[in-house]
């Protein structure tokens, strides 16, 4: 078994030719806010609903919360779980939190008390840094319930209280930079079983990737980049995201939503050049491109993401934007795809995209990890100069996630193009991509066998047309009265789990079909419930 490690470093051998080629450059986050305040510093650098800052404001601020954060006792090295909406304090509190050589933890605005219990005791997190009431809930409350639970949180910080205000204030100091080869922050995996594991992110592998996006990207210091999703995120967050426009030094509009009336609004505001949204979102936002006043004509290009974008999606997203189409396809655990904005029309509508590294190694394979012929679909392998040898304390689940020389296994099926543009064709992993959003199906099996009604339950995927998939609950009932559909969506919502992994649907049936060795066979689930779906598409549980 593999030791349970903080961050699995790359060969020195690896790491060493990584440093030559230039890709880690020896940064940190908080030096690279130094540099881009001293070139841009009265170019505005964040935008939100109610406030803008320019760069030397935000360094400032920066400055600021690292100082109170450490006068508070959070020592490098700490970890502090960052849940905030789409605020322009998202950014200074990150930037703070690295430059007192703290790792920030991203927990989304959706997680409830169930996720942020699993993610601060798995990181044995020193502080949960939220807002107060946001969307009609309570994180505040959530926190300190979280707080109580786990030990070593000491501090719960919640913006717009008097203590936040305090710390915000306190006077600047100068701090220690820390490794730039050790870890900035742990981002949240997709959790393809159970919650997700922790990605551990380095300063120079995440600036490696943050440069090349925004130069793919072209962003430059006029663009100006929309976040509509939520910014925690790994693609709002870099790809090329609000880290992307502040390297060009560009400014980010963080948007509270993501609707259409909401982003619309926006971009005609802020002149909005850029933006990436997931296929559903990029489908809700055509539909109300045909009946929008808004003046649109500054977008230059829709990145979409998070999930595939199928062909007759992306061909009618320029003729109805106005703008230029960039497919991505990437991971937080590191590999990043774009299709380059010169590519020709059928690589763009049919692909997504090719790496954005020399250097990233690329392998296709079959169930017994040989490579399959160009152009036929297999289990993507990957390595390289950003993508993480290991996830945080994970040795166990290392083992089989990483190939024995390191190549990460995505769980993702593809085809690789002549040019080296992959095609997406599904995924290998239990998982299920809601929009975009990825939900484990053993999570969700654990919280409805919790219910004294429920005997046995499993969780499967069915196609939907804006959503790409949506959830199946298949549950056998215990002896007595069974619980209704209505009945156990209410109580995994009460469980205080995120909304978008309550199962859509429910069914309960008398028994599960099992394989020769008697195992549940989601195989013949899946083929149950899409025979239901035909016949059915518009049913909800």
């Amino acid at each position: 078994m593999l030791p349970d490690l903080d961050h699995t470093p790359w060969p020195p051998e690896v790491a060493a030719h990584y440093r030559a080629a230039g890709y880690w450059r020896g940064q940190t986050f908080g030096s690279l806010l130094t540099a881009l305040t001293a070139a841009h510093a009265g170019r505005t650098a964040v935008i939100g609903e109610e406030a803008r800052w320019t760069f030397a404001e935000l360094d400032d601020r920066a400055h600021r919360i690292a100082a109170g954060l450490v006068a508070r006792g959070i020592r490098a090295g700490d970890r502090v779980v960052v849940q905030l909406p789409n605020v322009p304090e998202f950014l200074a509190v990150i930037f703070g939190l690295w430059r007192a050589g703290a790792w920030p933890v991203f927990a989304l605005p959706a997680h409830r008390e169930s996720e942020l219990r699993h993610f601060a005791g798995q990181a044995e997190a020193a502080a949960i840094v939220t807002v107060g009431v946001h969307e009609r809930h309570d994180h505040a409350a959530t926190a300190r319930a979280v707080a109580d639970d786990v030990p070593s949180v000491e501090h719960v910080l919640v913006l717009d209280t008097p203590e936040w205000a305090e710390l915000a204030g306190t006077a600047p100091r100068e701090l220690p930079d820390p490794d730039p080869e050790g870890v900035a922050f742990l981002q949240l995996s997709g959790g393809s079983t159970g919650l997700p594991k922790l990605i551990p992110r380095t300063h120079d592998d995440y600036l490696y990737s943050v440069r090349e996006s925004a130069r793919i990207c072209r962003l430059r210091p006029e663009s100006v980049y929309l976040a509509a999703l939520p910014v925690a995120h790994n693609y709002p967050l870099s790809s090329p995201g609000v880290l992307g426009a502040l390297h060009a030094g560009a400014a980010s509009v963080l948007s509270p939503r993501p609707d259409a009336d909401t982003a619309f609004r926006l971009i005609e505001r802020e002149h909005v050049t850029i933006t990436g949204v997931v296929p559903p979102l990029a489908a809700a936002w055509v539909q109300a491109a045909a009946r929008t006043t808004r003046d649109l004509s500054s977008l230059e290009v829709l990145l979409v993401g998070g999930a595939k974008c199928g062909r007759e999606l992306a061909a009618r997203i320029g003729p109805a934007l106005g703008c230029t189409l960039q497919q991505v396809f990437g991971m937080a655990e590191g590999l990043v795809n774009y299709t380059r904005l010169d590519d020709p029309e059928e690589l763009v509508l049919g692909t997504q995209g090719r790496p954005i590294s020399l250097d990233d190694e690329i392998r296709v394979v079959d169930e017994q990890d040989r490579d399959v012929p160009p152009g036929e679909t297999g289990a993507l392998l990957t390595r390289g100069p950003y993508t993480i040898r290991g996830y945080y304390r994970a040795g166990a689940h290392n083992a089989t996630a990483f190939t024995a020389d390191g190549f990460y296994r995505t769980g993702d099926l593809v085809r690789r193009k002549p040019s080296g543009h992959i095609e997406v064709v599904g995924r290998a992993k239990e998982q299920i991509n809601r929009g975009g959003e990825k939900v484990a199906a053993e999570e969700v099996e654990d919280h409805l066998m919790a219910h004294p009604g429920v005997l046995d339950a499993a969780v499967v995927a069915v196609a939907d047309q804006y959503l790409g998939e949506r959830t199946c609950a298949y549950v056998v009932a215990a002896e007595g009265a069974a619980p209704t559909a209505p009945e156990l969506r209410k109580f995994v919502r009460q469980r205080g789990i995120a909304a978008f992994k309550v199962p859509d649907l429910v069914e309960i049936v008398p028994a599960f079909p099992v394989t020769g060795v008697g195992k549940t066979s989601k195989r013949e689930l899946r083929a149950a419930l899409s025979e239901l779906a035909a016949l059915a598409p518009d049913l909800k549980g």
